[in-house]
């Protein structure tokens, strides 16, 4: 029998990831129908690898199984291998990581599955050695064992009876809605009507029984996970009810992420997760993602706390984007590497000047972050060497590989100018002097490898971090916002055929997009205008959202899938190789776009005049009421929408034709969460130019009959549908909205 592939096919694919693995002696074939059909016309299973860039686990089994030309042999034999990045194809990664989590009780990346021809999986699992280790069945021989069930007839039965059986679990799990009641109520809800706003208060309940009040975060089994939607819904909470238990838990968090390793203290921005309970050692990775979640919620901490700490982590984790991540043009890439060279480079090129011990120490992840004494010695004089390392808990023996030392926050400015005889100014002023030459030094070291996919929705998160840093820390941020929209419009939205792609890579764009690359950067261009003016962004957030409704929203189900269906628009974006339809409910390392989603339509419906967002989101967190009441902690961003739906949220439009630096600054420095900020023009000729440039006919409902008065800028605050007489003073509406929360 010939084999079931030729080559690795993979040199023709843009992806980093899928590049990284272009020259692995393994016949990678990029996902898609044709590698199944050729699975069918060898009867051979298909082994389906998923992965992405910076994952250090997916780096290891490749250097240790997929570069190995003998196992290599066995896959290219008895296999079709599929390489996926995880990055580009999130509904592949969804329903295999379901499968993986229901049939294991876990997963992770890289994620490895073996599936019949017509893709259902029959076994899965993460990482494997290439020998037997640890009670984990070797590489090579797992594969053997597997290839030769299959060409056994009554095995093969049994693995295509588990893949069925499996994969109908998968697609009860991730297509699941409740079935209409008898009384024919569509949400299978029996008519109890959407959740309400309590659902937040037990979300930031459950948040504080599970939180680690030695460390900070949730959990105090070992790594720990950064969980902003977790700090929303206690900021939220203890601004509602004035618990100081929300407070606690909140501020403790943000304390212990920003002193330790998790966050770069030399550089900026945040690490994927820390190892330890103590978040002292990270996973090097620094994805745009957390960088895009972490700023809102230290910006939101800043502002209820007054903490300026909070507000300085927050610029230095949007510098870091501006400065690492940020393409030319205004856009952002997708990831840095936790190891400090690509791959290809890992073990040394022929008339390279550099040691081999020098690419030992490269190869090792987190080299470029790590600190040892005598580099810190190199670099400084005294005091300032000492004061560093005191500072930074840099010491002999360190607390990582090889001796060395992750920063951490390990004494307090008090602490060194009492242990240094200093002043805390000269203590402050010499340690910030220190970093800046510690990060110009870390700068000529091998740096980690940049996967410059720009995600749409990765890219929406971003665009709404810079969009809320510009009204809490000024304009540059907000320009930043703007740009990277832009960047997105531009390159990632055809205006003619209305369709969003998913990624843009050097020219090379791949598509159409998924739910959360529209809800994403639906939210975070509704963001740019509330904080710009500017009527084009409102535009874009609108025929976002309305694509929404149309490709992913199923009225019949009462939800929004994350992929269009497969049947009815297979050319614009659906997928019949999956074997299911996903929704994603819960919050991961990114907010849930069901979630987003639902909230997004609820703030866009002000500016419809047909009700359809606001009926569509109602629906979406109706249907899924018992779901998020049985546990609204892993629901945080359908509880947020749910709390929208419920009580309305705050509205805050203001006519006026440009904002006042005064109101910026009072709108900046308030803490008023999931709040809405609708810029107008004064007077009805300019709102009838906006309702031109959007195609509208008449004003909705958040601009009509609310124009200046006396030609002054003017705020008419809402809340709860219950609105402010206009005010000319944007301090007196606010203070409506205290009192108007007082007298509840």
């Amino acid at each position: 029998m010939s084999q079931p592939t030729e080559r690795n096919r993979l040199d023709g694919e843009a992806s980093p990831y899928l590049q990284q693995h272009a020259d692995n002696p393994v016949n990678w074939q990029p996902w898609g129908e044709e590698a199944f059909e050729r699975a069918r016309e060898h009867d051979v299973p298909v082994f389906v690898s998923i992965g992405y860039s910076s994952c250090h686990w997916c780096h290891v089994m490749a250097e240790e199984s997929f570069e190995d030309e003998s196992i290599a042999a066995v896959l290219n034999e008895k296999f079709v291998p599929v390489k996926v990045d995880r990055e580009e194809r999130p509904d592949v990664d969804s329903t295999f990581m379901t499968v993986s989590q229901l049939v294991t009780g876990g997963g992770g990346w890289p994620l490895s599955a073996w599936c019949t021809p017509k893709g259902k999986p029959f076994y899965v699992g993460t990482y494997f050695p290439p020998e037997p280790r640890r009670n984990q069945p070797g590489f090579r021989d797992l594969c053997e064992r597997i290839a030769d069930s299959w060409a056994d007839p009554e095995q093969r039965e049994e693995m295509k009876r588990r893949a069925d059986q499996w994969t109908t679990s998968a697609r009860d799990e991730l297509e699941s809605v409740p079935e209409p009641d008898a009384a024919g109520d569509a949400s299978g809800t029996g008519g109890a009507g959407p959740p309400g706003p309590d659902l937040l208060d037990e979300a930031a309940a459950a948040a504080i029984r599970g939180y680690d009040d030695e460390y900070g975060g949730f959990g105090s089994g070992g790594a720990k996970f950064p969980m902003p939607g977790r700090i929303d819904v206690l900021l939220r909470a203890y601004a509602r009810s004035g618990g100081d238990a929300a407070l606690t838990a909140a501020t403790g968090t943000l304390d212990g992420m920003a002193r330790g390793g998790m966050y770069d203290q030399i550089g900026g921005g945040f690490h994927r997760y820390a190892v330890d309970r103590q978040w002292t050692v990270p996973h090097f990775e620094k994805m745009l993602y957390d960088n895009a979640e972490l700023p809102m919620a230290y910006l939101d901490g800043y502002r209820l706390t007054g903490d300026a700490s909070y507000a300085r982590v927050a610029s230095e984790t949007l510098g870091f984007l501006d400065r690492e991540l940020r393409h030319d043009d205004g856009g952002f890439f997708s990831t840095l590497d936790a190891r400090s060279r690509p791959p290809e480079n890992r073990r040394g090129n022929a008339g390279s000047d550099e040691s081999d011990d020098a690419d030992d120490v490269a190869d090792v992840e987190g080299a470029f972050y790590v600190w040892t004494p005598a580099e810190v010695d190199a670099v400084l004089d005294e005091p300032a060497a000492s004061l560093a390392k005191d500072r930074y808990g840099i010491r002999s023996g360190g607390n990582f590989e090889r001796g060395t030392t992750v920063p951490t926050i390990a004494a307090s400015i008090a602490e060194l100018a009492d242990e240094h005889d200093m002043s805390t100014e000269a203590v402050r002023e010499a340690l910030t002097a220190a970093r800046v030459a510690l990060f110009e030094a870390r700068e000529s070291r091998p740096r980690p490898a940049r996967d410059e996919k720009v995600l749409a929705s990765w890219n929406g998160r971003a665009i709404s971090a810079f969009a809320t840093a510009g009204q809490v820390l000024g304009e540059p941020y907000a320009d930043i916002a703007s740009d990277a929209l832009s960047f997105c419009r531009e390159r990632l939205y055809d205006e003619e055929t209305e369709t969003l792609a998913r990624r843009w890579l050097d020219g090379d764009v791949r598509g159409p997009g998924y739910l959360d690359d529209h809800a994403f950067l639906a939210r975070g261009a509704l963001d740019v205008y509330s904080v710009t003016g500017d009527p084009e962004a409102l535009g874009f957030a609108l025929d976002l959202a309305a694509t929404v409704v149309s490709d992913f929203y199923d009225e019949a189900d009462g939800t929004i899938y994350f992929t269009r269906d497969p049947d009815g628009n297979a050319g614009h974006g659906g997928d019949d190789t999956l074997f299911a339809r996903p929704q994603e409910f819960t919050d991961q390392s990114t907010p849930s776009s069901l979630g987003v989603a639902a909230e997004t339509l609820a703030l866009l419906d002000g500016f419809r005049t047909d009700r359809e967002f606001a009926e569509v989101a109602e629906t979406v967190v109706t249907t899924h009421a018992d779901r998020i009441r049985a546990s609204p902690l892993e629901h945080v961003s359908l509880v947020r929408a749910a709390d929208r739906v419920a009580s309305g949220g705050i509205e805050v439009t203001i006519a006026v034709d440009a904002v006042p630096d005064a109101w910026r600054e009072t709108l900046g420095e308030r803490y008023l969460p999931g709040a809405l900020v609708a810029p107008r023009p004064p007077t009805e000729d300019g709102l009838a130019a906006w309702l031109d440039r959007l195609d509208m006919d008449e004003a909705p409902p958040i601009w009509a009959d609310r124009d200046a008065v006396d030609g002054e800028p003017t705020a008419y605050v809402c809340e709860g549908r219950t609105c402010s007489p206009p005010e000319t003073d944007l301090d007196a509406a606010l203070e409506w909205l205290a009192a108007r929360r007082r007298s509840e």
